[in-house]
C-alpha cells in the first residue's frame, strides 16, 4: 500500500495514530511509529514546554518519524508550546481547532509537514489556501473534539473533489475494513484514535479502559457538556464525542446553566480524581464497539495492514 503518506514518512501502513491529548504521550507515538505507521501525541491545552520536550524525546527515541498535535485555540495563551514544538522538530505537526493559519509558514520553513483537521468541505478549502501540506477530513463519528455536522464518508467525498492537496480520512475508522474503504475512495491514509484507545501504551487508567472495552457503537454522545463544566476555552463549533454517562445526560441542553454551576464543576473534578465514569468522561468515537480487547499498538497496526488484502480482493 503505497500512498503519499507512506512515501512521505517511509511507512509500511498508510495510517496515523491521532494525537489524542491526555491519552497518548510519547510512548504511544513511539510504539505506533515502530510498528510501521505514523505515531503522534497531542498537547493538552495547559501543558508546558517542558512536558512537550519530554514527550518528544520519548517519541523520537526509536528513530522513526513521529508527530505532535497542537490546539490552535490554546496557543495564544500558552505560546511556549509552539516554540517547544519547533525545537523538537517532529516530522509532522497538526494545528487544528482555531486560528491555525499564522503557524503554518513557520512550521513549513522548519521542514515540518503541516496538517490541519477539517470538519466541512469549506474548512478543507480554507486549509489548502492557508498552505498546509495535507488536510484531515474528520467526520462527526470521530472521538474527542471536532465538528459534528458531517459524517466521514460524505465529508471525504466532498473534500477529495474540492482540494488538490493530499487528504487523510478520520472518524469511525477502527479496522482494516475502514482503512480499505477510505483508500478506495481516494484518501492517502487514515487518521485514527479510538482504535488505539485500548492499547497498553496509552496513559489512560485501567478503569477507563474497562469502560471503553465494554462500550458499543451506540454508547457515545456528542456535545459541549464536559468542556463547559471544566470551563475550557474550546470554540463552540468544536464539540466532543465521549462515552455517554449520567453527567452528560443531566446537562445536555442545559450548557448555559452548567457554565454557572460551581457544584457541577467540582463534581466533575472529583469524579476525574476518583475515576467515577458515571460522571467523568472518556473521549471515544463510534468505532469504540470494534475495540474489544487490550492490545499493543503493534497489534493494532498489524490489524490495519490487512487492508491491503481487502483492496486486492476488490481489484481482482
Amino acid at each position: 500500500m503505497r500512498t503519499w503518506l507512506t512515501e512521505r514518512f517511509d511507512l509500511d501502513v498508510p495510517l496515523v495514530g491521532a494525537p489524542m491529548a491526555g491519552v497518548g504521550g510519547g510512548r504511544l507515538a513511539a510504539a505506533v511509529s515502530a510498528a510501521g505507521a505514523l505515531g503522534m501525541f497531542g498537547v493538552p491545552s495547559a501543558a508546558g514546554p517542558e512536558w512537550i520536550a519530554e514527550q518528544a524525546a520519548v517519541a523520537a527515541a526509536g528513530g522513526r518519524p513521529y508527530g505532535i498535535g497542537l490546539l490552535a485555540w490554546a496557543l495564544p495563551g500558552n505560546p511556549g508550546q509552539f516554540r517547544a514544538v519547533l525545537d523538537a522538530r517532529p516530522a509532522i505537526v497538526s494545528v487544528s481547532f482555531g486560528p491555525y493559519e499564522r503557524y503554518v509558514g513557520e512550521l513549513r520553513e522548519a521542514g515540518i509537514t503541516v496538517v490541519t483537521q477539517a470538519g466541512t468541505t469549506e474548512e478543507a478549502r480554507a486549509a489548502e489556501q492557508a498552505g498546509v501540506d495535507a488536510v484531515v477530513a474528520r467526520g462527526g463519528e470521530g472521538g474527542g473534539h471536532g465538528r459534528g455536522e458531517v459524517a466521514t464518508l460524505p465529508l471525504l467525498e466532498g473534500v477529495l473533489d474540492a482540494v488538490r492537496i493530499p487528504v487523510l480520512a478520520a472518524g469511525g475508522i477502527a479496522t482494516a475494513r475502514g482503512l480499505a474503504a477510505v483508500l478506495a475512495a481516494g484518501a492517502e491514509g487514515a487518521w485514527t484514535g479510538t482504535a488505539f484507545m485500548g492499547c497498553a501504551e496509552t496513559t489512560i487508567s485501567e478503569a477507563a479502559t474497562r469502560r471503553l472495552l465494554e462500550a458499543g457503537e451506540t454508547d457515545t454522545a456528542y456535545g459541549r457538556v464536559f468542556d463547559v463544566a471544566q470551563r475550557l476555552g474550546w470554540p463552540a463549533e468544536y464539540g466532543g464525542r465521549a462515552l455517554r454517562n449520567a453527567f452528560f445526560e443531566r446537562w445536555a441542553g442545559r450548557e448555559d446553566e452548567l457554565a454557572a454551576d460551581e457544584d457541577a464543576r467540582a463534581a466533575l473534578e472529583a469524579a476525574r480524581r476518583d475515576e467515577d465514569f458515571d460522571t467523568a468522561f472518556v473521549y471515544v468515537g463510534q468505532g469504540v464497539g470494534l475495540v474489544r480487547e487490550r492490545r499493543t499498538a503493534a497489534d493494532v497496526v498489524a490489524g490495519f495492514a490487512a487492508a491491503e488484502k481487502l483492496l486486492h480482493r476488490f481489484t481482482r
